[in-house]
C-alpha cells in the first residue's frame, strides 16, 4: 500500500480532485474512479471527488498513483497495472475542510500551474469567475526547463510580488517555453503548494505580478479580482503625442476580441466616453455604471465593459508619461483604450505605437492589497524615456 498523503495548511480549502491532480499529476477521470471504486480514503473513511480537504487530513491512494499512472478500477484490493499518468486537468472549486488526521508524510514531487485566462484577468483558480485547476505533472518528476531565477519585488502573508521583465510571458504558449509558470515550477519544485501566479500581465509589459504561495491566498485573491474591489493595479505609460486632459479622467469603453485565434486584436465596438475625475483615484468605480445605459442607446450592446482611471504625469508635444488604474482586467485593455483615442503606446507595433527603441513602455509599477499594503516597483527605462520616484503621485 502506498503511504498516506497528508494535506498540509498550503493545501487545505481545495477540493479532493484537485489536490489529487497537484499531487499525483492523474487526470480527473482516473481521479474519480479511483474515490468512486474506495481506492481513495480520507481519514480511512469513503469520499466524494469533490469533498474538501482540511490541513491534517490523510489521504489515502492507491500505490500506482504515485508512480504517476492512472491504474484500472480495483474492487476489494487488488493491485492494477501503473498505467500513463499526466494530462491536462479540468475545473474544480474551493472551500470547506474534513476533520483532521495525522500521518507521515512522503516524498513531495513538483506541483502544477493553473491555467492562463485572457490578460488582466486573474489566472487560474485566481480567476474572476473562474474555476480551472492546474494542468498535473506526475508525481515525484521534477522540472526539466532551467532558467533565470524571478527576481522577488516583496512578499507579504501567502504571497509573492514579483518583478517581471519585458519579453517573459506568464504562461508557455506555441514557440516560447520560457515564462514565468516553468520558471516557478523550477525554483520552487518541492514547495506544498507551487507559487501561482493570481493574473497576468502581457508578454511585453513588464513590472509587478502578484504570485500566491498558499491555496487560501490564491482563493483570496480570486475573490478581490472577482469582486473588483480593494486590490489597486497601477500601470506607467508613455504614449505618442500630447495627452489632451490635464487632470485624471475615467475612461469607459466596450471591447471585443476579433479575428482568428494568434492574430486576434482587441477592438472598441462601442460606448466611448470619458468622465473627469478627482485627482486622488480613490473613489470606487461601478463596473457595470449608469454609463453602460448610454453605451447600449448608442448602440454598444457588444463586447465588454472596459474602465481605466487615466492621470497624466508629464505631456509634452511628442509623447506624454500617464499613470493608467485598471478597474476592469480586459485582453489589452490598456493598450486599447489608449490607441483608440489617438495615443498608443510607445513601442506597441500591435495598436500602432511608434518605435522608441526599448520595447513597449507599459510597466505595472504599483499593486495595493485589499489591507492597504502597497509595492512599488520603478521601471528600468532608460534616457529620455526614464522614470523617478517623483513622478508618481
Amino acid at each position: 500500500m502506498a503511504e498516506p498523503l497528508v494535506v498540509t495548511a498550503a493545501e487545505a480549502g481545495q477540493k479532493l480532485v484537485q489536490y489529487l491532480q497537484r499531487r499525483c499529476g492523474a487526470p480527473q477521470s482516473a481521479i474519480q474512479r479511483w474515490v468512486r471504486t474506495g481506492q481513495v480514503r480520507i481519514n480511512g473513511g469513503r469520499c466524494k471527488p469533490f469533498d474538501r480537504v482540511a490541513e491534517g487530513d490523510v489521504v489515502r491512494v492507491p500505490p500506482f498513483a504515485l508512480a504517476g499512472g492512472e491504474g484500472d478500477p480495483v474492487v476489494g484490493g487488488g493491485a492494477p497495472d501503473a498505467g500513463q499518468g499526466a494530462t491536462r486537468a479540468a475545473s474544480a472549486n474551493a472551500g470547506g475542510g474534513k476533520e483532521r488526521g495525522s500521518a507521515p508524510r512522503p516524498a513531495r514531487g513538483p506541483y502544477p500551474l493553473d491555467p492562463e485566462p485572457g490578460e488582466g484577468a486573474a489566472c487560474g483558480t485566481a480567476a474572476a469567475g473562474s474555476t480551472a485547476a492546474p494542468g498535473p505533472r506526475a508525481c515525484g518528476t521534477r522540472p526539466e526547463f532551467q532558467a533565470s531565477p524571478l527576481s522577488v519585488a516583496g512578499r507579504a502573508e501567502g504571497l509573492l510580488v514579483l518583478l517581471k521583465p519585458a519579453g517573459l510571458a506568464v504562461q508557455p504558449g506555441t514557440g516560447h517555453d520560457d515564462c514565468v509558470t516553468a520558471r516557478l515550477a523550477a525554483q520552487y519544485a518541492g514547495a506544498d503548494f507551487l507559487p501561482t501566479p493570481a493574473h497576468r500581465l502581457d508578454r511585453d509589459t513588464s513590472g509587478l505580478l502578484l504570485v500566491a504561495t498558499s491555496y487560501a491566498r490564491l482563493r483570496a485573491l480570486s475573490d478581490a479580482f472577482a469582486a473588483r474591489e480593494g486590490l489597486v493595479k497601477e500601470y506607467l505609460a508613455w504614449v505618442a503625442g500630447r495627452w489632451p486632459h490635464e487632470g485624471a479622467r475615467t475612461l469607459h469603453d466596450r471591447l471585443e476580441k476579433q479575428g482568428a485565434p494568434g492574430r486576434q486584436k482587441v477592438r472598441r465596438v462601442g460606448g466611448e466616453g470619458s468622465v473627469p475625475r478627482a485627482a486622488s483615484g480613490n473613489e470606487a468605480v461601478r463596473v457595470e455604471s449608469g454609463t453602460d445605459a448610454a453605451h447600449a442607446a448608442a448602440g454598444a450592446d457588444a463586447g465588454r465593459h472596459a474602465a481605466c482611471t487615466v492621470t497624466p504625469l508629464r505631456r509634452g508635444d511628442g509623447a506624454s508619461l500617464l499613470l493608467v488604474r485598471l478597474h476592469t482586467g480586459r485582453t489589452h485593455q490598456i493598450r486599447v483604450q489608449l490607441a483608440e483615442r489617438g495615443h498608443p503606446i510607445m513601442g506597441d507595433r500591435k495598436y500602432g505605437g511608434p518605435a522608441c527603441g526599448q520595447g513597449m513602455l507599459l510597466h505595472a509599477v504599483r499593486l495595493t492589497l485589499p489591507d492597504g499594503e502597497r509595492f512599488t516597483a520603478l521601471p528600468d527605462w532608460t534616457g529620455r524615456w526614464q522614470v523617478g520616484e517623483g513622478d508618481l503621485p
